[in-house]
């Protein structure tokens, strides 16, 4: 059956008893648009792809989630600054059972890549974040975070090279922060989580500058606490 989506999304609007929820099906840089080109997918994967995918308007978008795992991930060809092509990267992929959901290739880890969460965040408006796989990093002494990049040994503040050749020259600038031991699959609130994960999280609240409104600590869906 075909369905006109622009008159079906617009009586959705209307129905005070209905919410809409639209879910991103690929991350921002694997836009067509934004996305590090060519090594992207053949849709707009930003927030401006609810509207030209649904048929919406811009002002109905009333709150945008950043989902972003407390590590970085890609699968397939592209630049990929804070890849571990080592046995740390390896035991996130064996940890987080990082296999792609589609291909079923196995995904490249690294370390968090917060300017790549700002870049997004510039294309998108994040109004909250939603962290998962937390629970991946327990048992890893020190943790580094990327919270920019250097090309030819000149700073980028915060700025995403458009040149794909150039970012993948680009060095990584970490920010050391001390890991946790313990296990916090059971944890379901803020400040039962251990006090070094607690700081993880406040650093990525810090550097973004945007709240963090969920924490998931396993792959149950009753393993995601609201933070907020």
């Amino acid at each position: 059956m075909l369905v006109d989506s622009v008159d079906y999304m617009h009586d959705a609007l209307q129905d005070t008893s209905k919410r809409i929820i639209a879910e991103g099906a690929n991350a921002t840089m694997l836009d067509m648009d934004f996305g590090t080109y060519p090594y992207v997918t053949s849709s707009s994967t930003t927030i401006g792809g609810v509207c030209t995918g649904l048929g919406l308007p811009p002002q109905s978008v009333e709150t945008t989630i950043a989902i972003v795992k407390a590590y970085t991930t890609r699968v397939g060809a592209g630049p990929f600054p804070t890849y571990l092509p080592c046995e740390i990267g390896d035991r996130l992929q064996e940890v987080g059972h990082e296999w792609g959901a589609t291909t079923g290739r196995r995904r490249k880890c690294g370390w968090l890549d917060l300017n790549v969460v700002n870049y997004a965040n510039k294309l998108n408006g994040f109004s909250s974040i939603n962290i998962t796989k937390l629970d991946v990093l327990s048992g890893i002494d020190t943790l580094r975070v990327a919270t920019h990049y250097e090309l030819n040994g000149k700073k980028l503040d915060g700025s995403m090279p458009a040149d794909v050749n150039e970012l993948a020259k680009c060095t990584p600038v970490y920010v050391d922060l001390p890991g946790w031991s313990e296990d916090i699959t059971k944890c379901t609130t803020f400040e039962s989580l251990p006090l070094n994960a607690q700081n993880y999280l406040r650093f990525i609240e810090e550097q973004t500058q945007v709240p963090v409104s969920w924490v998931g600590t396993g792959p149950a869906r009753e393993e995601m606490f609201n933070m907020m």
